[in-house]
């Protein structure tokens, strides 16, 4: 269980690195791109989903850019057992935590339904332990669901494309659907955040199957990992 591993495996409750009661360091106050706190509590009527989808970088950037709906985007790591992981301990694949990005949207703008399609369409959740070039643990796809209604919707929506995926020769969805409840979500350190705003040509990982939920034999030809940014609307006033 190193970095880069060949064998990635997941540890146990026991094996798993110790971690600590606080974290060991700050989060930045406000989104990088569109200005909105980063931290909650978030204002009345906003609503949280939490999706793995590999590297963080890249998964963010996917949601930050949609046209409407997203308040605030922010990554970290989840489903683990080390509390208040740093990043090299989580790519030790010692804490058993996913990189995670939080999704903080205004359901009346966008669904969650719609944040699912993204979700799946985005990246390739039939690979296990792994996203493309990227090998471990903390790669591996994930949903971590909220409400009774999102593990509803999740579940019912990895039904659906499994089907689609299965008739375009793709292989088994290994994608986990957990309550959040039951691992606690981390931020990541703060040059995470937004990375790919700070550092428009870095690298980003993620990449999708080009199979759309709503179309078994369609193709999606937009890039998910353009070498510029987009300007993001102003969706939300700065000072929200």
């Amino acid at each position: 269980m190193f970095l880069y591993s060949r064998t990635p495996q997941l540890p146990t409750a026991e094996q798993a690195l110790r971690g600590r009661p606080e974290p060991i360091f700050t989060l930045p106050d406000r989104h990088t791109v569109l200005g909105t706190p980063l931290r909650g509590p978030y204002p009345d009527g906003l609503e949280i989903a939490d999706f793995a989808m590999g590297c963080f970088w890249g998964a963010e950037r996917v949601f930050w850019q949609l046209p409407a709906g997203v308040y605030t985007t922010l990554v970290g790591y989840q489903g683990g057992f080390t509390e208040h992981p740093a990043y090299e301990e989580v790519c030790s694949g010692l804490t058993g935590h996913t990189e995670v990005v939080r999704v903080v949207h205004d359901p009346g703008l966008i669904t969650y339904e719609r944040l699912l399609q993204v979700f799946w369409e985005s990246h390739n959740p039939t690979q296990g332990f792994r996203q493309g070039n990227d090998v471990g643990t903390q790669y591996r796809s994930a949903v971590h669901t909220h409400t009774p209604a999102q593990t509803e919707a999740a579940t019912a929506s990895r039904e659906a494309y499994q089907k689609v995926l299965t008739r375009s020769g793709h292989g088994t969805i290994t994608t986990e659907i957990l309550p959040a409840e039951a691992r606690p979500f981390y931020p990541a350190e703060g040059y995470h955040q937004q990375y790919l705003a700070k550092n428009p040509a870095g690298y980003c990982g993620i990449g999708g199957t080009g199979v759309k939920l709503s179309d078994p034999f369609g193709t999606n030809s937009e890039a998910l990992c353009p070498t510029g940014i987009a300007p993001a609307p102003e969706r939300y006033p700065s000072g929200t």
